[in-house]
């Protein structure tokens, strides 16, 4: 058996059977379904017992919330309309309140020449009404993404009945256009529209209490809140109706907001809690905290999710999921109102990539993993251990995550030895395909170096794996470009 058909069937059945993570399993919700490049999980209001999980080229598949159905429709293909570079590909869907009478989908994706991000109503076909006709695609509006990271992603209706909009600050290392703390750009900000009326010129209403409306400084009354790095992922408490954000961080700080009209979320002024850049003194006046925070030795790139509802753990009512894309590390705490407490461990996903979460019709919470093609549940069967539980590291090889990551166009990988081995460090793309092996001997016990250049690969996901004698590791990291 060749060496890379056998690093494709390690990264395939990683994840087959039940992963513990500490007393909460994760189990693949639907084994006889595979997906993808899953990126986004979502119910249609009072279409029962159904799911929808959109495809990050461009399609969005359909199927019964059942874990023996063994077969799914796809009610939307706009792969030619959609662009997958760097951060881009279909993000995020939301169906209207009124679906079931009106039929409206509506999506977030990214298009080329230029690169931007469109925001566009699709109408269910009328002859089939298990479609969407892509001929029906109305735009809403677009806004041009000057880099190919920090798209923001999410896209979700209010109970208030309004679609709110994420969009990033515009990509590059630390909003070198400040884009954060300006207001009159749509990036770094959530939006909120009304997607029932027009105002003259627009093909959506901005909502008369929005916090800007009628503002004489030429900020967008479009604008809910500001001051946000890569709100990727964004949900609303089912029972409170609040609005939580998790906001991608620069190095420092990944941080979770409760977002409220027209507040100033600190990017980049701050990242998290501190001042960026971190050695930096700022003024905070005026700037909002976050209700939870962590460093870059707990993860590298949140994942949000949402205040769990179901019935299955009453004991957990009320507590926020949530994730690292890079690490696939998870987590919940509870909330007292002011902010986050008893943050805990719930296990970890690597070496897939935590894209996003999903609730179905009875609030019980999923996970979409790209690199992988399954939907995982989440199954809580009893309480979590504490975070500060010490971890099990392997005893004869560590793996570190790569430094720094996202990187362009070199990193350093690093990993420790307790006994001499017979050593190899490769780099694997999604699909399994070797792009590079950095090491190949034999080396003596201590802890090792090595830089990886990625100038001749395309932007997107890596994995490393290192074999030390008869132990395998594997990470993930993110090559932007």
């Amino acid at each position: 058996m060749n060496k890379k058909y056998l690093t494709l069937m390690l990264l395939a059945s990683a994840m087959t059977t039940n992963i513990q993570g500490q007393d909460i399993s994760f189990q693949n919700a639907f084994p006889n379904l595979s997906f993808n490049s899953p990126i986004d999980f979502q119910i249609a209001g009072e279409v029962a017992d159904t799911i929808f999980v959109v495809e990050r080229a461009g399609a969005i598949q359909r199927f019964r919330n059942d874990s023996e159905t063994d077969e799914m429709l796809e009610v939307l293909d706009i792969r030619s309309r959609v662009s997958t570079r760097g951060e881009g590909g279909l993000l995020g869907i939301a169906f209207h309140p009124d679906f079931m009478e009106n039929g409206y989908l509506f999506a977030h994706y990214t298009a080329t020449d230029p690169f931007r991000s469109v925001f566009a109503r699709f109408e269910t076909d009328p002859e089939n009404a298990l479609l969407f006709d892509p001929d029906s695609e109305s735009i809403i509006f677009e806004v041009d993404q000057p880099a190919r990271n920090h798209n923001a992603g999410q896209i979700r209706f209010g109970p208030d009945g309004y679609l709110y909009i994420a969009l990033g600050d515009g990509g590059g290392g630390g909003d070198p256009d400040e884009n954060g703390q300006d207001r009159t750009t749509l990036h770094g900000n959530i939006l909120r529209i009304d997607v029932d009326n027009t105002d003259e010129g627009l093909n959506y209403a901005i909502p008369a209490d929005n916090p800007f409306v009628d503002n004489e400084e030429g900020w967008w009354e479009e604008i809910f809140a500001w001051g946000f790095r890569n709100p990727f992922r964004f949900s609303f408490d089912s029972e409170t109706g609040k609005l939580w954000v998790a906001d991608v961080g620069q190095r420092d700080r990944e941080e979770v907001n409760i977002v409220e009209a027209g507040k100033n979320y600190g990017w980049n002024i701050m990242e998290g809690s501190i001042c960026f850049p971190p050695s930096s003194e700022c003024d905070t006046t005026g700037l909002e905290l976050p209700v939870h925070e962590y460093g870059f030795s707990g993860g590298q790139s949140i994942t949000g999710g949402f205040v769990y509802r179901g019935d299955a753990a009453p004991e957990q009512q009320g507590r926020y999921f949530y994730g690292d894309f890079v690490t696939g590390d998870l987590w919940s705490f509870d909330f007292d109102g002011e902010g986050a407490f008893d943050n805990r461990s719930i296990g970890e996903v690597s070496p897939y990539q935590l894209v996003c979460f999903g609730e179905d019709h009875d609030r019980e919470l999923y996970m979409c993993l790209m690199g992988q093609g399954h939907i995982y549940r989440i199954v809580m069967e009893q309480e979590p251990v504490f975070a500060d539980a010490d971890p099990a590291f392997p005893e004869t090889v560590t793996l570190e995550q790569n430094y720094p990551n996202p990187f362009n166009p070199s990193t350093v990988i690093r990993y420790e030895l307790s006994e001499p081995a017979q050593v190899s460090l490769e780099v694997f793309d999604v699909l399994g395909r070797s792009v590079a092996v950095l090491m190949d001997e034999f080396q003596s016990s201590g802890g090792y170096d090595v830089t990886f250049d990625a100038s001749t690969l395309s932007g997107g996901i890596y994995l490393y794996q290192l074999t030390a004698g008869d132990r395998t590791l594997t990470r993930t990291m993110t090559l932007v470009k």
